[in-house]
Parts: structure tokens; C-alpha cells; sequence
């Protein structure tokens, strides 16, 4: 359902959809064919046609580790890593 909305959205402004992620690809066909329609790599294929969002709970785990292990991480220079000088 949320694809089929994000669909009709991209058909009214492709560009509105720039900062979206989505979490998993639908082993049903027509599901596939959207997300290439409007350029999106899921983030998931795992074959699950469930329906209920099974995909997007599994994929925001992955998206809230990787925006802490993103913001937690040291600078070299914070960590006190030597770079090689030109």
C-alpha cells in the first residue's frame, strides 16, 4: 500500500520521493515493477509477500544502526589517526 501511494506521488512529482528509503521488495511481480518504474532499490528482498509491513520493521532496525554507528563514530582527527601528508 504505501508503494502504491509513494506511485502515485512520483506520477505527480518524481523529485518528491528524493529522500526516501524503502525497505523491501514484494515477491509479488507488480511490486518489483514500481520500484523500477520510479528508479528505488529496496533496501531488502527476502521473497516475503506478507503484507502487513514485515519488511519495513526488519529494515528500520537497519537504518536506526546505521545512523548510530554514523553519528558515534570518530573523525580521524578526533581519534587521533595520522593521515599521510602530500
Amino acid at each position: 500500500m504505501a508503494t502504491a501511494a509513494a506511485a502515485v506521488l512520483f506520477a505527480t512529482d518524481p523529485g518528491a520521493l528524493d529522500h526516501c528509503l524503502f525497505a523491501h521488495v514484494s515477491a509479488e511481480p507488480a511490486h518489483a515493477r514500481a520500484l523500477a518504474r520510479m528508479e528505488k532499490t529496496p533496501l531488502l528482498d527476502l521473497g516475503m509477500r506478507l503484507g502487513e509491513g514485515t519488511g519495513a520493521a526488519l529494515a528500520a532496525g537497519i537504518v536506526k544502526a546505521a545512523v548510530r554507528l554514523h553519528t558515534g563514530m570518530a573523525t580521524f582527527a578526533q581519534a587521533g589517526v595520522a593521515t599521510k601528508e602530500s
